[in-house]
């Protein structure tokens, strides 16, 4: 499995912008980090080494980008718009600097998002907010209700980065083309969110699969079980 290391000058961000590559063909994912987390973390945790049977047989190149959370929604030391403003830079950034690489290099049109924690968050949201750059979104152990983070504060910006409050009103017909996973276990704190993000899909027909681990919580063993699974389902 090759490995790159990759950086540039983000002219959105307006700074250095790291991230590591996985592989040399196939569907192009992209995979968040989790809460605050870097580039490296995902292969750290090995859940990378979870998919690599399919980067080694050129069915999938993983792309990690760093995260930016502590300079938007856990940047406490900002005023809340400020920290929803920088986080719709990162947004920026992924849709017109990591998509256009990735799906340049692999010759795919679109591309999957995958996230554990937090990370299933960004996952989620984007795939929501860009269907017609994402194909399949895949959410491991992810809570979508942003608003804990923004000590009361609500506006626009708010709204349409916040799953289940944007959800409910999007007509956009590509979700009803999209692979959408919400994987979460048993006794995951993070479960409720899941259960009811997926009745906003069920109450808008929209076709996905709440995989519910039993006896399963809020860790990384779990998601290294649970991607394999929904990479493996794409290939069958």
């Amino acid at each position: 499995m090759t490995e790159q290391h990759v950086k540039w000058h983000s002219p959105i961000i307006n700074k250095e912008f790291e991230m590591l590559v996985f592989g040399d063909k196939g569907m192009p994912v992209i995979a968040y980090p989790t809460s605050m987390g870097r580039h490296f973390q995902n292969r750290d945790f090995k859940l990378i080494e979870s998919v690599q049977k399919w980067i080694d047989e050129g069915k999938i190149k993983v792309y990690c980008p760093d995260g930016i959370d502590e300079q938007s929604w856990y940047n406490t030391k900002i005023h809340p718009a400020d920290r929803v403003r920088n986080h719709l830079l990162y947004d920026k950034l992924i849709a017109e600097e990591v998509v256009p690489r990735a799906t340049s290099e692999t010759g795919f049109d679109k591309v999957i998002t995958a996230g554990c924690s937090f990370g299933g968050y960004h996952a989620i949201n984007f795939a929501f907010r860009h269907p017609d750059l994402v194909a399949h979104a895949f959410s491991m152990g992810g809570a979508f209700d942003i608003k804990m983070h923004l000590d009361g504060y609500y506006d626009d910006n708010v709204y349409f980065n916040n799953p289940p409050d944007f959800l409910p009103d999007l007509t956009d017909e590509k979700l009803n083309n999209m692979g959408i996973v919400l994987g979460v276990g048993e006794f995951d704190f993070c479960i409720a969110q899941n259960r009811r993000l997926s009745d906003i899909l069920n109450a808008k027909g929209i076709q996905h699969w709440l995989d519910v681990r039993p006896g399963a919580n809020h860790d990384w063993p779990v998601w290294r079980e649970m991607l394999p699974s929904y990479i493996g389902a794409i290939f069958q």
